[in-house]
């Protein structure tokens, strides 16, 4: 895609967007809703016309050319399957309508039920299939095309939750065996960081950032995206920044924490420094609690404890923020009660309030 626009009166819903999708890619299109990632999916289908830009398919341009002569696959959120027809017309469809032969055909949709498990229910209708079974049927149509690219609007969205965790695994294994390239819409980000490749984050109709799961979240470009990527979040702590003597120091009315030599030095190059306030972030593992008189640590008193299990949750109270630090196996604590606390200094930034972009 090259600069796609796409207005509904005077909104955009996609903003001058632009990405390439490699060979075999796994690419996701991450976002809340109403950022643009379905409406540039549908862009790329043919079932919306852009305002501007071009849409180019291995080489060709179709920005202007029907669906049907795109040669992608849909695979929407409620399956769109034909509720009178069994599994073997449903597969044998999009077949048909290409005039396909019949022998074709009838080789075609074994190849397929077989591969995705469903060869048993080809007489079946939808109604009679699970969720997961109108999923696969849902692709199994899809791939029996031999698309160019596979596009996916929220597949999983319908699904329980226990089967949509298993149906990612399902999902992802299928592309790597097509081998082909896919381009998958999520609003949830759990689907997104472990199916996808790459991942494009949107908001209000732009890409704020496009990079590897792992990079998103050790990366993040601006606080959109900090904020966005995570569960919990990154906690965003707006600070005061000064410099005493050789170090820099962020500030709250409730701590003082001494910025690492290479941070305080990026804050200097980018000028942040001197306008005296900042955003930190810091990931709520990368809040580690410490004994009492630790370097560069401060007391707080505990609000919340979220005890999950595995991790616990614990919730501290700075003005009227509340800070989230991860803690990787239970621990007895309580509301009210103060802990020391301090940051792993490597995995801390800082972001230019004014503008949102991570300086660090």
């Amino acid at each position: 895609m090259q600069g796609i626009t796409k207005k509904y009166g005077n909104v955009s819903a996609v903003d001058d967007v632009s990405f390439e999708v490699k060979d075999g890619e796994f690419l996701v299109l991450l976002g809340p809703s109403g950022s643009g990632k379905t409406t540039t999916l549908r862009c790329i289908a043919g079932l919306e016309m852009v305002d501007s830009g071009k849409i180019i398919i291995d080489g060709s341009d179709v920005t202007d050319l029907p669906p049907g002569k795109r040669d992608v696959a849909m695979v929407f959120q409620n399956y769109a399957l034909y509720p009178y027809m069994t599994v073997f017309e449903n597969l044998a469809f999009p077949l048909r309508v290409r005039k396909f032969s019949k022998q074709e055909i009838n080789s075609r949709v074994q190849e397929v039920a077989e591969f995705l498990k469903i060869a048993h229910l080809l007489e079946r209708k939808p109604k009679q299939l699970s969720g997961g079974e109108q999923q696969r049927v849902a692709l199994g149509r899809a791939i029996i095309r031999k698309p160019k690219v596979f596009l996916m609007d929220e597949p999983l969205s319908n699904l329980d939750a226990k089967l949509r965790i298993y149906m990612r695994a399902e999902l992802k294994k299928l592309q790597r065996e097509l081998k082909t390239k896919m381009v998958y819409v999520t609003h949830d980000q759990a689907e997104a960081m472990t199916m996808a490749d790459r991942i494009a984050v949107f908001n209000s109709g732009r890409i704020q950032q496009l990079d590897t799961p792992l990079d998103l979240y050790t990366k993040p470009e601006n606080l959109f995206v900090a904020g966005f990527i995570g569960a919990p979040a990154m906690n965003l702590i707006p600070v005061s920044i000064a410099q005493k003597g050789d170090s820099v120091f962020a500030e709250t009315s409730a701590f003082t924490y001494r910025l690492p030599n290479a941070l305080a030095e990026k804050l200097k190059q980018s000028g942040l420094l001197n306008k005296g306030s900042a955003i930190l972030g810091v990931r709520p593992e990368d809040i580690i609690v410490v004994q009492s008189g630790s370097p560069n640590s401060f007391e707080l008193q505990i609000f919340m404890v979220e005890p999950l299990g595995s991790e616990t949750i614990i919730d501290i109270s700075i003005d009227d923020l509340l800070i989230k630090l991860k803690q990787d196996k239970a621990m007895h604590a309580s509301p009210g009660e103060k802990i020391t606390i301090s940051f792993r200094d490597e995995n801390v930034h800082v972001f230019d309030p004014s503008t949102g972009k991570n300086v660090s």
